[in-house]
């Protein structure tokens, strides 16, 4: 038999552990409820869904908070309820959750069809260690000269940020020279045309706003210096973009001049399918698919908009090759790191070297060491 104190404490303790799951449960879902709120709010683009997505993580909310009052007060209670009030508790919250997800799935079937999430693509210069193709950069310059300069402009690009990068200085100038450039006023008060240099920026392909949504039917082409960073995912997004066109789906109605693309918001975009297999002919014979030209091009836009991301990463790097034996001798004093500079510099680069050679080793090259082939021989 126990005794009251013990009958006390061991409902306490139930009390207590319920508690907790009920908060925990509580913390769980609104870890699971804000990413989702906030990728279908995105989707929505303030629109209806965003209202109908508030409403319910606002009743939400307020059924959390009525059921840890509830929870709270029932602390107080007799054992014999517990178990029928923690499940009632359950229950509630469970049906909460399953409707929310549940409402959450049918509004995500039809933004679905028409704003796709952008794919991740392994670009090659995102490692810290990794830096610039520089010949796709210069193939991507020639597919936006014969693609895309006809309606987009790159007003914060010089010529001369080409040299060094992607041609020679002489290339460069011979590429300048063949643009006329308006410039003046001359000594008379004219304007007067010149052929371009190599401190002179892109052409523009258009003389103002105005103009280049005439030619193209009300839509204004953005600029392309800044797109891999002025856009959620810039680089993913502009080549899922440009690679992405398709037919409508059954049921999807596409305005006369509009072309359907699900990774453009709202699903319709003014500019048509630009990349086709062989549109531009590589200098260097690489095959001009479409799936290259994406790849190329959104490497140039990419250099355009961080060309000093090599530096930057070498900077990095060479800042702490040079603060690592400071940051040694800060742990032990005693020790005199300053002649062993140098080699805890090449230390340093041999233990990142070790441990990028550790990663292939465990998690790309052990796939294909391990992978068994099987040949299914039918008789």
């Amino acid at each position: 038999m126990l005794t009251i104190t013990s009958r006390l404490l061991l409902v306490s303790f139930v009390r207590i552990s319920e508690l907790r799951l009920l908060f925990l449960t509580a913390s769980i879902s609104n870890l699971i409820l804000e990413p989702i709120t906030e990728i279908f709010t995105e989707m929505a683009g303030g629109g209806v869904i965003h209202q109908l997505l508030r409403r319910k993580l606002q009743q939400h909310s307020a059924a959390s908070s009525f059921l840890s009052i509830f929870a709270s007060k029932k602390v107080h209670d007799d054992a014999g309820t517990a178990g029928m009030n923690s499940l009632r508790t359950f229950a509630l919250l469970g049906a909460g959750l399953s409707g929310f997800l549940g409402f959450a799935t049918v509004a995500s079937a039809d933004e679905a069809e028409h704003g796709l999430e952008c794919p991740s693509y392994p670009w090659p210069h995102k490692g810290i260690l990794s830096s610039y193709d520089h010949a796709s950069i210069r193939r991507g310059h020639q597919v936006y000269q014969q693609v895309c300069a006809s309606c987009h402009s790159m007003s914060l690009i010089s010529h001369r940020d080409l040299v060094g990068v992607a041609y020679t200085e002489e290339e460069v100038k011979a590429m300048a020279a063949e643009i006329e450039v308006v410039d003046g006023p001359n000594d008379e008060g004219e304007m007067f045309t010149r052929p371009g240099k190599l401190s002179d920026r892109f052409p523009q392909p258009y003389a103002n706003e105005q103009a280049a949504r005439f030619a193209n039917g009300g839509a204004y082409p953005p600029d392309l210096s800044l797109i891999t960073k002025a856009r959620h995912n810039g680089q993913n997004y502009v080549f899922a973009l440009l690679t992405g066109y398709r037919d409508p789906p059954a049921g999807v109605s596409i305005r006369e001049g509009l072309h359907y693309n699900p990774y453009f918001p709202g699903g319709a975009i003014a500019m048509p399918k630009m990349l086709n297999d062989g549109a531009v002919e590589y200098e260097d014979g690489t095959p001009a698919t479409e799936a290259q030209m994406g790849k190329d091009v959104v490497t140039f836009l990419s250099w355009a908009a961080e060309p000093e991301m090599e530096e930057r990463k070498l900077v990095f790097l060479a800042s702490n090759y040079v603060s690592l034996p400071d940051h040694l001798e800060f742990m032990a004093p005693d020790v005199i790191f300053l002649p062993m500079q140098m080699g805890f510099k090449w230390i340093f680069v041999l233990s990142l070297a070790l441990l990028q050679a550790a990663y292939y080793r465990r998690l790309k090259w052990s796939v294909l060491k391990s992978r068994r082939l099987v040949v299914d021989v039918v008789n």
